[in-house]
């Protein structure tokens, strides 16, 4: 079974094809500037690598492209369309509606719509995505949608609700429902896998570090909490995103920089963070280089970022009553030992202690164990795979249907 893996958004729309015999992948690529100029890019397992301007006024348009590029007799992966089986949806938020992954019908799809105001630039695009991919590739192929916020469902109320007047829960289901559900959840299954038991003997801190951030408590298997609340901007500080913040701050700034509600959320969540504080980059590679250098305000926004990471792996560590293994993930997790390093330094207090040489080794694609012998919890760094998470559950759910 071949299944083709869609994470849309409103201008953008990045794809994989997954051969689930084997689970790879034998092409991927991203249609970019979707109603703007049209980047189209392709590539495959083979090694054939394609980008080109090319018009795409609409999603539609661009999964054209996608099919065109892999039936292609020269360079596709693919005879027919045919060989696609299913194809999964990435959909990030999925409010109260959707707890689990399931497979697109026309009340799934006005359910992804009506959650349009938690997510207006995300679930607008998937929308625009589901139907457009069900128009070029028709209706008899089965499409499934897999929701971020799904695996985030199991936390309890006194984990999700904010205190704030409870009638806002009631009219407008303000409460935290976390993100990036694939990526924790996948790579909680592998710690689990690697660390030789059943997930629901184990109690797991799966950190997602990436240009967006989020660090998870996980108790058998179920999300007690997570770090990122009703939008992705929550948590600790991200690569221009602020994380947690007094609200006041927020009042503060708009008065007295007489800002609109939209400036402000511009503000916080493209301005801010690794950016706002380092006044450098987003990319945090460029930050650690300016650190390297002596740049102080570059050291600031590296000590804040692991001080404040460190204090949510704390805090869940409380949570869940103790820890059996800590998961590092993402770009910076999956790259930055030095962040390890500090961020680990910090948690000494509880036993944790880092092979430094596993730790140095650990990085571009590799997957293992970095943490000492002797280090009361086990750590890893484990890279991520959310489509291979999609393509499962579509494939799952194809053959259950």
């Amino acid at each position: 079974m071949k299944v083709l893996v869609i994470n849309a958004g409103s201008s953008s729309l990045k794809y994989q094809l997954i051969d689930m015999d084997n689970e790879q992948v034998i092409a991927k690529g991203n249609c970019e500037r979707i109603g703007i100029d049209g980047i189209f890019g392709y590539k495959t397992s083979d090694g054939t690598s394609i980008e080109k301007n090319v018009e795409m006024p609409d999603h539609r348009a661009a999964f054209m492209q996608v099919k065109d590029a892999l039936t292609d007799s020269e360079t596709g992966v693919i005879k027919d369309l045919a060989e696609v089986s299913a194809i999964g949806h990435r959909i990030v938020q999925g409010g109260a509606l959707f707890s689990e992954s399931c497979i697109v019908t026309e009340d799934v799809i006005k359910g992804i719509e009506s959650l349009i105001p938690l997510a207006p630039l995300h679930n607008k695009g998937h929308v625009q995505a589901i139907r457009a991919c069900i128009e070029v590739f028709g209706e008899a192929v089965p499409e499934v949608v897999v929701f971020d916020t799904a695996f985030h469902s199991t936390m309890p109320e006194k984990a999700f609700i904010y205190p704030i007047p409870y009638e806002y829960y009631e009219k407008y289901q303000i409460r935290r429902y976390g993100f990036h559900g694939t990526s924790h959840r996948y790579v909680s299954g592998k710690c689990a896998e690697l660390m030789g038991k059943d997930i629901k003997d184990l109690k797991l801190i799966t950190c997602h570090i990436g240009n967006g951030s989020s660090i998870t408590a996980i108790d058998g298997g179920k999300v007690i909490d997570t770090s990122m609340g009703l939008t992705p901007l929550d948590g600790f500080m991200m690569g221009s995103r602020t994380g947690t913040l007094d609200p006041s701050v927020v009042t503060f700034i708009e008065e007295k920089e007489h800002l609109s509600p939209s400036e402000m959320d511009t503000l916080l969540n493209k301005k801010s963070g690794l950016l706002g504080v380092s006044g450098i980059s987003t990319d945090d590679r460029d930050v650690t280089k300016a650190a390297e250098e002596g740049n102080p305000r570059a050291l600031l926004a590296h000590d804040i970022l692991r001080y404040e990471i460190a204090k949510f792996i704390g805090g869940y560590y409380v949570a869940l009553g103790g820890c059996d293994g800590m998961v590092f993930t993402a770009g910076l997790g999956e790259n930055q030992a030095h962040h390890r390093q500090a961020i680990c330094d910090y948690l000494s207090c509880l036993g944790v202690k880092l092979d430094n040489e596993k730790n140095e080794e650990m990085i571009r694609g590799k997957c293992g164990k970095i943490s000492a012998d002797d280090s009361s919890v086990e750590v890893f760094v484990i890279p991520t795979n959310e489509e291979l998470v999609i393509a499962r559950d579509t494939k799952a759910l194809v053959e259950n249907k």
